[in-house]
């Protein structure tokens, strides 16, 4: 009986270099007689001639291809690794036709991270969202029942739980307004806007209706506009929404009695920036500000009126545009939010 595959066939190791997941062929030794592009970029280290047990020594891995070697057949197993990031994979294992005590083996990876990351992301918002809907529900409820008992004749009672009541309702509904929004800018996340949106006339917008909101914290706001009209290709209204988030940000989390700079800029791409003379935020926070419900302070921006989405509403809307979104602070200086577009011109090069 001959092997149907022999591993060390150049016609077999070219086969496995032209596929585009990631497989790796094994003979009955271990070592690694051919391996897929995609195998080379998933996992650092993998070279034809070596040991794979040398580059991946995960003891559950080595065990089940031994096994597969030695008894045939296939088998399937997870595997997580924690450094330099966390990836998980799901490895099927397969045993080629052969004879003898061991048999070549045929690894096909399967990358389970980002759906891991997303089933993860899932769980926690949905969490996040209870939570926050929960404590006003659950104060709404209870002023509902003392006015219907105890407090039922008292007038000044009833109007301090009435203004308290009518506060949570108007918090409960900036979330679900806040998630609505999330979720609508995802489902066009794939659609690029093609409309043309001058960003100097959407900060002018903006600033007119935040400017009774500036004028009661006794801020400031100063708009630099670029000596040109910038064109984006964007959606009037997200950018409104996102312009209107980092300027509002801005004057409730920054300095009572401060400024907050507004700068529109051309150039090789546009950029939208807000900038205030704010506490400014530890570094061990900014990687995570565009995160779901994560809040620096918790107890200052429930008082500020946030949902904590604000952030994740940006991110969304600037990567829907094409966009990046750079955070700039230093604690005791404040705060630089820049969200960098594309041209007009530039989109859809």
């Amino acid at each position: 009986m001959h092997d149907l595959v022999d591993p060390r066939a150049p016609v077999t190791a070219a086969l496995i270099e032209a596929i585009g997941v990631a497989v790796i062929l094994l003979d009955q030794q271990g070592t690694i007689q051919a391996l897929s592009p995609a195998a080379r970029s998933l996992i650092a280290g993998l070279e034809k001639g070596k040991q794979l047990a040398l580059v991946m020594r995960d003891p559950d891995m080595i065990d089940a291809i031994d096994q597969v070697s030695r008894q045939g057949g296939r088998r399937a197993i997870e595997l997580i690794e924690r450094v330099p990031i966390e990836r998980t994979f799901r490895i099927h294992i397969a045993a080629l036709a052969g004879q003898g005590e061991r048999r070549a083996v045929l690894l096909t990876f399967e990358d389970l991270s980002e759906q891991r990351l997303t089933e993860r992301m899932r769980v926690d918002f949905v969490a996040n969202a209870s939570h926050e809907l929960r404590t006003p529900l659950a104060s709404v409820l209870g002023f509902i029942e003392t006015l219907q008992g105890p407090a039922r004749n008292d007038e000044k009672a009833r109007e301090r739980f009435l203004q308290i009541m009518r506060q949570q309702a108007l918090r409960m509904a900036r979330l679900v307004d806040d998630l609505l929004s999330l979720s609508r800018i995802e489902l066009k996340a794939h659609l690029a806007p093609q409309t043309p949106v001058d960003l100097g006339e959407i900060a002018r917008t903006i600033l007119d209706a935040l400017v009774l909101m500036a004028r009661e914290r006794d801020v400031t706001l100063r708009l630099d506009l670029a000596p040109r009209p910038v064109v984006v290709a964007g959606d009037r209204d997200e950018l409104l929404r996102l312009m209107e988030n980092l300027v509002e940000n801005a004057i409730k989390y920054g300095k009572p009695g401060g400024e907050v700079a507004i700068r529109i800029e051309g150039g090789a791409e546009a950029s939208f920036s807000v900038r205030d003379d704010g506490p400014g935020i530890a570094a061990e926070h900014l990687p995570r500000l565009t995160e779901r419900f994560y809040r620096v302070d918790n107890a200052a921006s429930r008082e500020a009126g946030g949902t904590g989405l604000g952030l994740a509403i940006v991110k969304h809307i600037v990567l829907r545009h094409r966009g990046r979104l750079t955070i700039e602070s230093v604690v005791g200086e404040g705060a630089t939010f820049r969200a960098i577009l594309p041209l007009l011109a530039e989109v859809g090069r």
